[in-house]
């Protein structure tokens, strides 16, 4: 797996370094304190990862990934937290915060191996996917949601709810702490999902009417989640449920 390491302190690209060194499927062929200085080798070689600085002098490292066209897989480092949104808006297969501890380098790199593996080889999805018009089989019970480098399938019976966040919905799966994230908005997802199953309810919420406890007048209750009735979904959300 060929890697370049972007950072404007030489000392945080010596770290990288001595941690690429001990893993045999690493090969380090370019390190730059400059960003723009490492555009022409990402064209001229095949650059499976890059860790890449976020705050630095020239151009800030979301800012210089945003600008590639065929992004390699991307691992950020920074001493700074609070880009962590960004970072997966662009696909980051991680976010790693200075002092990056050693345990954690190593999850992302094998991440980041597992994901390239599924890039090179990708598995062919069968035809057993919900058609655009929300239709409903007894053979077709789940979606492929795209998240980060890949599509995971989710069994549309585990959904419990979705949430939106800003420019990305978090799905929830039933009896874990599991939850998915993926760059699709609600009239994306909504095309997939099987209407008579999941609604709408507020801007900012679906749910798998399965799932649903307890209606109140303007919150529904999940496994204990308060989840509220938006007013311009009410009549609707009420109707459908015969209340």
């Amino acid at each position: 797996m060929n890697c370049i390491i972007i950072d404007d302190e030489p000392l945080a690209i010596d770290i990288l370094i001595e941690y690429c060194s001990k893993l045999d499927f690493i090969e380090i062929v370019g390190t730059f304190t400059n960003p723009l200085n490492a555009i022409s080798i990402i064209k001229e070689k095949k650059v499976d990862l890059i860790f890449c600085d976020i705050e630095m002098p020239q151009i800030s490292g979301i800012d210089f990934i945003s600008l590639l066209d065929n992004k390699p897989l991307v691992i950020f480092t920074t001493a700074y937290s609070q880009y962590a949104v960004e970072g997966f808006e662009l696909n980051a297969v991680d976010y790693l915060v200075k002092p990056i501890p050693h345990h954690r380098f190593i999850k992302s790199v094998f991440r980041a191996k597992e994901l390239l593996t599924k890039t090179v080889q990708p598995i062919p999805i069968e035809g057993n996917v919900f058609s655009s018009t929300g239709e409903t089989s007894e053979s077709k019970k789940f979606i492929f949601v795209k998240a980060e480098y890949e599509s995971i399938k989710l069994n549309l019976d585990d959904i419990e709810y979705v949430q939106g966040l800003k420019d990305y919905l978090k799905i929830h799966i039933v009896n874990t702490n599991k939850t998915v994230l993926t760059l699709m908005n609600f009239k994306e997802l909504l095309d997939k999902l099987p209407s008579n199953q999941f609604l709408r309810v507020h801007k900012s919420f679906v749910v798998n009417v399965n799932f649903i406890k307890t209606v109140q007048r303007n919150r529904i209750i999940i496994n204990d989640i308060r989840i509220p009735i938006g007013e311009s979904h009410k009549a609707e959300f009420f109707s459908i449920l015969g209340l």
